[in-house]
């Protein structure tokens, strides 16, 4: 049995005739950017996460990150506190509007360890960054609190979390901004590149709508430098079409999860945790193993696909090698960099295919 690590094609032939239809409503309407597909879709999502919020779609997800910091004025001089073992898109979010990024430990639940945050903090730092990685959620209480004792501001990236919860609120809700991926391999994807911001705060929503399209609020009158990250129609209109069933691939990934929890004995696989009083969603299944080198070529073996997220960690990238890091600063992070491991995961995978996974984890 051949199983892939990720299959994209199932979600869209589970509801095939719906995402036609969109996609055709957008190409008959003759208007292509920034028209009311994306309007539709901000109102929807904005509503998703509550009353009063805004939101405004971008490009992609590491648009949604940089223009969130920009918005909230973040840029040179100033410090962005990260955890280091998360995709080098968090950090770059902070790094490209010219802030420093000051990396923390992950936790045993691969989130932040918000135990060390405040450690982390100096004169120069103007915010806190959480990734809610692989899908789970750290303890958002906690790290409201510190961002409040210390009048920092709260960015939330939820490139993986679309639907995650802390004591039933949802993910992207607690900072000044939450950031969105809807890459094409998170829970709610698109059919290529899409990202998006909310807040509350609708002014600062305003200004990242404005840096979205040249700087300008009204066409040809700009107010600011700005770039090119608008989400397009066709995207916008077949995330309308996801979003509808968000509940559904949510509770189906969380089932396959609870399978993996009970079926995987395995002593030398370390399964992963959500934290008491969160709500994951599992955008990643992602296990850790001393041994992970010689698994992968057992899986490859089986015909089971995996993948690492991720390999290097972003102070040991040459792209922050002016950062001045050395290998054996971030020991936490450089030890799960060398342990974890994606196994299969998505919509649309049968009991079956679950079974055979357990079966060859187990025998490993």
């Amino acid at each position: 049995m051949k199983i892939m690590t990720n299959r994209m094609d199932l979600g869209f032939q589970k509801h095939r005739d719906e995402y036609e239809e969109a996609a055709l409503r957008v190409l008959r309407s003759g208007w292509y950017i920034l028209g009311k597909e994306v309007e539709a879709f901000e109102e929807e999502y904005a509503s998703y996460h509550g009353d009063g919020f805004s939101c405004a779609g971008v490009a992609n997800g590491l648009d949604a990150l940089i223009l969130g910091i920009r918005a909230l004025g973040i840029g040179e001089g100033d410090e962005v506190i990260v955890q280091g073992n998360t995709y080098i898109a968090s950090v770059m979010g902070a790094s490209i509007n010219g802030a420093t990024p000051v990396f923390v430990e992950p936790d045993e639940h691969h989130q932040i360890d918000v135990s060390k945050i405040e450690d982390a903090i100096t004169t120069k730092t103007k915010a806190v960054m959480v990734v809610h990685l692989y899908g789970l959620i750290c303890d958002m209480d906690k790290v409201v609190d510190i961002c409040r004792k210390h009048s920092l501001k709260l960015v939330e990236d939820c490139a993986q979390a679309h639907g995650a919860k802390w004591n039933g609120r949802l993910a992207g809700t607690f900072g000044d901004v939450g950031c969105f991926s809807f890459y094409p391999s998170k829970n709610i994807g698109a059919f290529g590149d899409a990202g998006a911001c909310i807040s509350p705060d609708p002014d600062l929503i305003r200004k990242i709508k404005v840096l979205r399209n040249y700087g300008s609020g009204k066409r040809y009158y700009n107010e600011v430098v700005g770039v090119n990250s608008r989400l397009d129609e066709m995207q916008a209109a077949l995330l309308r079409v996801r979003m509808k069933y968000i509940d559904e691939i949510t509770s189906e990934r969380r089932d396959i999860a609870a399978a993996y929890d009970k079926g995987i004995t395995n002593p030398d696989i370390i399964k992963p945790v959500q934290t008491e009083g969160g709500y994951a969603v599992y955008h990643q299944y992602v296990i850790r193993s001393s041994r992970r080198d010689e698994l992968i070529e057992y899986l490859k073996e089986k015909e089971i696909g995996t993948i690492i997220h991720y390999p290097v960690p972003p102070h040991l990238q040459a792209a922050y090698a002016y950062l001045g890091h050395h290998k054996g600063d971030y020991p936490i992070c450089e030890k799960y960099a060398d342990e974890v491991l994606s196994i299969p995961m998505y919509n649309g995978m049968t009991k079956e295919e679950q079974d055979y996974v357990i079966d060859a984890l187990n025998n490993f």
